[in-house]
């Protein structure tokens, strides 16, 4: 008889600590959820009250007066379901400190209760204890995980739900049993067959419910990374919405500041475009009369091949900034790229009485993409002239000044106009921000800071020592 009840407790045993094995290992395989520590505790302190009652039974003498292990078992049985008592309160709301140290209380209660019971009571006080305990909590637990299942249905729950109730009902059959019984237990063999069956169908139904805690959890692992895969698409999709808008603003912010300076650029097209038409008329009357010396024609030509050249240096440049920014990036020199710039921006700087006062010298090449750095030239620039010609100084002056640094190369744009009042400086680079002019309606400069530091460099923004606005760019150069 005894060696069959440790053999029925021992098979407990082992098939929970294989349920706790199998979760440890899934446990490890994730990290979207973890399990909750309450029901893991219980199940490790349910599995050493299994093992250490069974091999008690083995070697008890009397069941009248047992060993003081049965005390540790019974204890580490209670603690156990005061965890997964806990665990259910859990699911409803965080557990309080109150309530913590209300349990912890207990515990140092139930210890001294049940040492008393084991030495001075009798095996019926202390199974009707343990049953008692076991019908509130056992009852308790019931109506937290009804109130869960109707906030958030769940079939593993209400499994749980179902094997507590059943848990509930065997725990009354054995206090039946017990108050049946007509004469006082002190060996194991006078245990009635049918508490000894009640004991065990109880044990089973409780590794039941810490099979459908563990499934529980599974239950939210597959729901959490469901939704992380969700927000992961989620997430791709905005990024893939958010380049596809920033190629959007770029190709925006190329007609925006072109535009102003179409005026200028068509007058500078205009010049040598007329110069070759007039030289052309020329070349045609010299022909129709026969007249045209050798001299004339060496002349006329070389003057159309100057005019020309100087309409396809315009071109070049507008092209390389209107291209596509997906072309890649390419090794070029910082200052070779502000000359081209200043080509286009050329007419408007001498219509605005502007002196340009360049000191270029950087030699570093740089890896970039061509036509979204002349982007940022071309912004800055044209906020320069925009804010010179709002000023009353006589003398007008736009700097631009490169030099080889520590990794990389520095470029400083500044000019001395007015400059750009404090309270619009803390949100100079942000998008849409239109407070100041020169913030080319909210998208110029968010856009050249966007620009820059996608090619890992940075930009910044001070006043300028003689007063006006200061914009300082840091590239990093190629490393050799």
């Amino acid at each position: 008889m005894k060696l069959l009840i440790a053999l029925y407790f021992f098979i407990l045993a082992t098939i929970q600590l294989g349920l706790l094995l199998g979760i440890y290992h899934y446990h490890r395989s994730q990290s979207e959820l973890r399990p909750n520590p309450y029901w893991m505790g219980s199940l490790i302190l349910n599995i050493l009250a299994l093992a250490i009652f069974g091999g008690g039974t083995m070697v008890i003498q009397s069941i009248e007066k047992p060993e003081f292990n049965f005390t540790i078992a019974n204890s580490l049985f209670y603690i156990a379901a005061v965890f997964q008592l806990l665990f259910c309160k859990s699911l409803l709301a965080p557990i309080s400190k109150r309530l913590q140290y209300g349990f912890a209380f207990s515990v140092a209660i139930f210890i001294p209760t049940f040492e008393f019971l084991r030495v001075y009571g009798n095996y019926e006080m202390r199974t009707t204890f343990m049953c008692a305990i076991g019908i509130i909590f056992f009852s308790w637990q019931i109506m937290m995980l009804r109130r869960k299942r109707s906030l958030e249905p769940s079939q593993q729950l209400m499994y749980m739900q179902y094997a507590t109730a059943v848990e509930l009902c065997f725990s009354l059959g054995r206090l039946g049993v017990l108050a049946s019984t007509g004469f006082t237990i002190s060996k194991v063999e006078q245990i009635p067959q049918l508490l000894v069956l009640l004991t065990v169908a109880q044990l089973v139904i409780n590794t039941l419910s810490y099979i459908a805690l563990g499934g529980y959890w599974a239950e939210r692992v597959a729901l959490a990374n469901a939704k992380s895969k969700s927000e992961n698409n989620e997430i791709k999709a905005l990024l893939i919405e958010r380049e596809n808008l920033i190629s959007n603003l770029l190709k925006a912010n190329k007609t925006a500041a072109t535009g102003a300076l179409s005026a200028s650029i068509a007058h500078e097209l205009n010049q040598p475009l007329g110069a070759s038409q007039l030289n052309i008329q020329f070349l045609q009357k010299k022909l129709a009369e026969g007249h045209l010396t050798p001299e004339q024609n060496k002349e006329v030509l070389i003057a159309l091949l100057a005019d020309n050249q100087r309409a396809s240096n315009i071109i070049q440049s507008l092209r390389s900034i209107f291209s596509d920014g997906k072309i890649g990036v390419e090794q070029v020199e910082l200052d070779e790229l502000i000359e081209s710039v200043l080509k286009i921006a050329k007419p408007e700087i001498q219509a605005k009485n502007i002196q340009v006062v360049l000191d270029l010298d950087s030699h570093s090449l740089i890896n970039v993409n061509r036509g979204e750095i002349q982007q940022v030239l071309l912004n800055l620039i044209n906020n320069a002239i925009q804010a010179l010609s709002e000023s009353n100084r006589s003398s007008r002056t736009l700097t631009l000044e490169s030099r080889d640094v520590v990794d990389g190369v520095s470029l400083r744009v500044a000019d001395n106009g007015s400059g750009i009042s404090t309270a619009v400086q803390g949100h100079l680079f942000e998008l849409l921000s239109s407070s100041d002019k020169r913030s080319g309606m909210g998208l110029g400069l968010w856009l050249c800071q966007h620009i820059i530091s996608r090619h890992g460099g940075r930009i910044l923004y001070q006043d300028a020592a003689g007063g006006g606005a200061e914009f300082n760019i840091f590239l990093p150069a190629i490393q050799e």
